[in-house]
């Protein structure tokens, strides 16, 4: 890490050239579609089990999902020791089918960690950082700590990076005007949002229209609601695959919300979902993508 650094100190183009590619790669980085967020298999000694984690990545590659995501939350990451974070994500590389991308969860409790497990993602072969936010001094962590954090990560990735909010975990929400400020960083392409808060993220793509920003609903129960108050914006931060499954899904949703749960127009012919949509499209849209859909 010291001569790297003496190295970068003798070279002062190096952090513009690097900035400028890594800048280029996340206006191309198109995330709309289907990320399952894998889990990661253990052996009966608690060793993850890399075997097994083929024979399901074998499985996965017969779904036309648009990639994966791993070490999110259902990866269980926080149980695994950094040089297993990142194997787990070359195994992955090397199973995944040419043209599926690859969003690996690279948050630590510090900046400088994030920074360089985050460089270590990207060597692995990701295509994009999931970087959570600190939580451990949550009481600490407001808009200024978090804007500051991730603006340095995505000052050094090496790969575009996306926000990742989930409060029931970490007990802290990315504030809204936090999301609005980093949206307009060039190496930040989107969030990935598990809060469940279809209001916010209704919010979120609004503020964010003017920038390549894309939002990523975190869980498929508000899926298809997320997509009634992004899709419909010319943002696409949330289109699965079309289809005759996913033409169906949306009939029934729009049979389902047409006079009863859409609110009216707001903003550029977008319409928000009132409360009741989570409820209607987690047994209406999910089963549609979660059973084989295109």
């Amino acid at each position: 890490m010291l001569c790297v650094r003496a190295w970068r100190a003798m070279n002062p183009h190096l952090s513009a050239w690097k900035q400028t590619l890594n800048y280029s790669s996340a206006a191309r980085l198109d995330l709309s579609g289907i990320y399952p967020p894998i889990g990661t298999p253990f052996t009966e000694k608690e060793d993850v089990d890399y075997q097994r984690l083929e024979e399901n990545l074998q499985k996965y590659a017969q779904i036309p999902f648009k990639g994966l995501v791993v070490q999110g939350s259902n990866g269980e990451y926080p149980y695994l020791t950094e040089d297993e974070r990142v194997e787990v994500v070359k195994t992955v590389r090397r199973s995944l089918p040419a043209g599926k991308l690859l969003l690996a969860g690279s948050g630590c409790e510090s900046t400088r960690a994030t920074v360089e497990l985050t460089e270590k993602m990207a060597a692995a072969g990701a295509d994009a950082a999931l970087v959570v936010t600190p939580c451990f001094y949550k009481g600490k962590m407001d808009s200024r700590a978090l804007v500051q954090h991730f603006t340095k990560v995505a000052d050094s990735s090496p790969v575009p990076v996306v926000l990742y909010s989930v409060p029931a975990n970490t007990g802290l929400e990315l504030p809204l005007d936090a999301v609005v400020q980093l949206a307009q960083h060039p190496n930040i392409l989107g969030l990935k949002d598990s809060g469940g808060d279809i209001t916010r993220i209704g919010l979120i793509v609004h503020k964010t229209k003017t920038q390549d920003f894309q939002v990523l609903a975190g869980s498929a129960g508000f899926l298809m609601a997320s997509y009634c108050v992004g899709g419909l914006l010319s943002k696409k931060p949330l289109r699965p695959g079309r289809g005759p499954r996913w033409n169906q899904a949306m009939d029934a949703i729009q049979q389902r919300t047409s006079n009863e749960y859409f609110s009216t127009r707001t903003d550029g012919g977008a319409n928000t979902c009132s409360p009741g949509v989570h409820l209607s499209l987690h047994m209406h849209g999910s089963q549609y993508l979660t059973s084989g859909g295109e």
